[in-house]
């Protein structure tokens, strides 16, 4: 799979992330403080990990910020992306079964490496729910997207 990655800073986590997701046979395209010379803006590298996953350059991306908040609130003003911030495997495997969340969030404060690796587990272990209410939802939202809401 290839995965998108960004991070406003250069943190041991963001690090292991990048070496974790190799580790686990992903390739890896890196944005911000992981790559040298890109802006680090977390709302500047965020959108361009976001829209790889928009643009299907990539399957899926990881946008990390101090808190995971920024990042994700960039992330999911790119239209085709539902970003998640996640910061135990439950919300990971609930934000990949419940939402088909495609970008993941996370917080460089909160997220050790122990607690990364479970959160990838869950994460990359996670299908989309088939239940109608959960697709039905779904749709919902990639209605707003197009700038239609359901009345």
């Amino acid at each position: 799979m290839r995965i998108s990655v960004s991070s406003d800073m250069d943190e041991p986590v963001a690090r292991f992330l990048v070496e974790e997701l190799r580790r686990r046979g992903h390739e890896v395209l890196t944005h911000g403080a992981l790559q040298p010379g890109a802006d680090p803006q977390w709302a500047v590298c965020s959108e361009r990990a976001a829209r790889e996953v928009a643009a299907g350059t990539a399957d899926q991306a990881v946008v990390c910020c101090w808190t995971g908040t920024g990042a994700s609130i960039a992330a999911n003003k790119v239209p085709g992306v539902r970003a998640a911030l996640c910061t135990d495997a439950y919300t990971a495997d609930g934000a990949r079964r419940w939402n088909d969340a495609n970008v993941l969030a996370l917080s460089l404060r909160l997220t050790s490496q122990p607690l990364l690796g479970e959160i990838l587990d869950a994460w990359f272990a996670g299908e989309a729910s088939a239940d109608a209410e959960d697709r039905d939802n779904v749709a919902h939202v990639k209605r707003l997207d197009r700038g239609r809401a359901a009345s």
